[in-house]
């Protein structure tokens, strides 16, 4: 079930993070993506805080992904990791040319 929806988020050409709200990492994921110019749609935040799965998709991330933290950003299809690793390919300014690859921004 976990990994069902997982999968159904990610499908496609957007940018998914699953977060927690008061997480930090989650907020400053949410902080580096919002200085980019998206489609409509192709930036979707999921607060798994909230559901009843939550440790199962936690347990799917480190299967999926090798760790079980949020954030967990996605890239199409692609987990770039968390928090620090979307700063740091923004920083180094790898993230904008992912993000043109998927054909996400404006």
């Amino acid at each position: 079930m976990a990994q069902q929806f997982v999968q159904t988020a990610i499908k496609g050409d957007k940018v998914v993070l699953f977060i927690k709200p008061t997480c930090s990492f989650c907020i400053s994921a949410k902080d580096v993506l919002s200085k980019y110019k998206f489609k409509p749609g192709h930036l979707k935040s999921i607060d798994i805080s909230e559901r009843s799965d939550m440790d199962d998709l936690q347990q799917y991330f480190l299967e999926l992904t090798g760790a079980r933290t949020v954030p967990r950003v996605f890239i199409g299809e692609e987990c770039v990791g968390g928090g620090s690793d979307v700063a740091a390919l923004h920083k180094s300014g790898k993230l904008e040319s992912m993000l043109q690859s998927i054909g996400a921004l404006r």
